[in-house]
């Protein structure tokens, strides 16, 4: 083997060495950007509550991550609970009286009526949908999540599905803050806000948030009208 071909094979080693090194360090950066996200409001629970306030970070200009457990957002109304529980309808405002005006325009859309005619429908019950009103009370799961969909659609949220948070070990805490929460994938997440949006509770129990089960007593705090009370 002559010089020529000895400084060639030098290059071709350097040349080997640097691309390894590269490879590695994007590698790294890779999997470092892929586990941690920074947001400035970290919502767990892609229930109903979950979804408007996630709506509303957005709306005040903030950053946003939508941490749903399941492959589904919207929890009991997106999931069969079409019939809302309610009595003064005056009394439901804010993004919640937004939701039931988007579920009449939803319906006001005749390609919407797949199952049967919107002459035929009746909406009875108590949340029936008066004659002219700007809202409406009663519809279907899969009409529900379309709302749903299309009013985060309008919104910068990061929806994130099927992540669990680790019950045991996923909640870091620094000086009694949630410094950032770790999923069961591995994946983490930081923000200056965290909510807990599910039915469980299961970040602020891993939070170390004090809970009780069932009633308390009425000597807890004073009061008259809570707890069981047998009836004379």
């Amino acid at each position: 083997m002559g010089i020529f071909g000895k400084v060639t094979q030098v290059g071709i080693i350097n040349y080997s060495l640097k691309l390894i090194c590269c490879l590695f360090l994007g590698l790294v950066t890779l999997v470092t950007n892929g586990q941690t996200k920074k947001f400035d409001i970290v919502i767990y629970g892609g229930t109903s509550a979950g979804v408007a306030a996630a709506l509303q970070s957005s709306r005040m200009g903030k950053s946003v991550v939508l941490i749903e457990p399941t492959n589904r957002i919207g929890g009991l109304t997106t999931g069969g609970l079409g019939q809302t529980d309610i009595g003064n309808k005056q009394a439901i405002g804010g993004i919640s009286r937004e939701f039931y005006e988007n579920i009449k325009k939803y319906y006001d859309d005749p390609k919407n009526w797949k199952w049967e005619k919107k002459s035929d429908y009746k909406d009875g019950g108590q949340t029936r949908t008066e004659e002219g009103e700007p809202t409406m009370w009663t519809f279907e799961p899969s009409a529900a999540l379309a709302v749903y969909k299309s009013m985060m659609d309008k919104e910068k949220i990061k929806m994130v599905y099927n992540e669990r948070l680790n019950r045991e070990s996923g909640v870091k805490k620094v000086d009694g803050k949630i410094e950032s929460i770790t999923m069961e994938s591995g994946k983490t997440y930081k923000g200056k806000v965290y909510l807990d949006a599910t039915y469980e509770g299961d970040l602020m129990a891993s939070a170390g948030v004090s809970y009780a089960v069932g009633r308390e007593s009425n000597a807890e705090f004073g009061e008259t009208l809570n707890g069981y009370r047998p009836i004379a």
